[in-house]
């Protein structure tokens, strides 16, 4: 950096490494496993006030919401892109920490939300929610398991604004449950289309499913189970016709959904497995892209081409290297 205004960011104060900056562009969408499995975001469009108690195989979780309501399913997207941003600088061998400093525009876009200035007051109601959401549980994360209580991000704070007043760059601090959880990799990358989700049942279904069916075939649950599990406050039965309205729309990213007897949800795999006959490139081409597009998750760059590879019908290709490096430079966000 050359100055306090060099890519919109302040100078890096904390040179230690408890400091990391959120600059890597189309870094992979990850998700925590332990939020992905039980349900500690509120699935309501109205301020949630309520506290959730949750026990299941032997994890207990409450959670209580501040004056502002709980944290919601959208709220969440801060956290994923804070845990995007520091597996894809650990996958490139840089030094993170749970203090991070990130543009509120480029989480806007990342998370596919409009940017006028009502998405930053929404933004900035999402991150007092986050902090002022508190905690207690015994989920294991890291290999440590222990009964504790915490906010899901500790600190906040706007670093500038502009004249028209939206927030342009923030601090963040996660929780050492949260960042100890991404350093031992325990997350999952989702499907860019999970940002597309508009209803919040949509999206804590696809995390669960995510969780469970992965990459296997098939995943069952009872209807019970699931409600238990989803957190929503719904009662049973208006759950229920939630769940099959989602299976007549169809539009979960990866998986689809269909209904068994016995009152069971079944949750099958949609996506086609990475072809074996997939282009294979050189170590030296990846190399060549993140010079290219520094900053970049170029192994996510990989897996977008060779998903519109496949889905453009497998043309063949005289020279893989040559052809990603040319649809590198059409993709706009890197």
């Amino acid at each position: 950096m050359t100055g306090p205004m060099s890519g919109g960011l302040l100078p890096d104060r904390h040179p230690t490494g408890d400091f990391f900056v959120c600059d890597i562009f189309g870094a992979s969408p990850k998700d925590d496993l332990a939020s992905m499995e039980h349900p500690i975001f509120s699935l309501s469009t109205r301020p949630d006030r309520r506290v959730l108690s949750y026990a299941h195989n032997g994890v207990a979780v409450e959670v209580v919401p501040s004056v502002k309501g709980r944290a919601t399913i959208h709220d969440k997207d801060i956290l994923i892109y804070c845990i995007s941003q520091l597996v894809a600088a650990m996958n490139a061998g840089r030094q993170v920490g749970r203090t991070l400093t990130l543009r509120a525009h480029d989480l806007l876009v990342a998370t596919n939300r409009d940017t006028g200035g009502e998405s930053y007051s929404r933004l900035r109601e999402g991150f007092e929610r986050l902090a002022g959401t508190r905690i207690t549980t015994n989920i294991d994360t890291g290999g440590v398991e222990a009964t504790r209580g915490f906010g899901l991000i500790e600190s906040w704070e706007i670093l500038r604004k502009s004249r028209g007043g939206r927030m342009i760059s923030v601090t963040v601090t996660l929780s050492d449950w949260l960042y100890r959880a991404v350093c031992a990799r325990s997350v999952l990358t989702l499907s860019r289309d999970y940002f597309r989700l508009r209803k919040p049942l949509e999206r804590r279904v696809y995390e669960l499913a995510r969780k469970h069916c992965g990459r296997q075939a098939e995943w069952a649950i009872s209807v019970p189970v699931l409600h238990l599990k989803s957190g929503s406050a719904s009662p049973v039965r208006v759950f229920r016709a939630a769940v099959r309205k989602m299976i007549a729309e169809n539009h979960l990213p990866d998986y689809s959904l269909a209904e068994r007897e016995g009152d069971v949800l079944v949750v099958t795999r949609r996506a086609k497995p990475r072809p074996m006959d997939a282009p294979v490139l050189l170590e030296d081409t990846l190399a060549m892209v993140r010079e290219l597009r520094p900053g970049s998750d170029v192994y996510a760059l990989q897996a977008r081409w060779v998903a519109w590879w496949d889905e453009t019908g497998r043309p063949r290709l005289q020279n893989p290297d040559r052809a990603f490096l040319a649809w590198v430079k059409t993709q706009k966000d890197g």
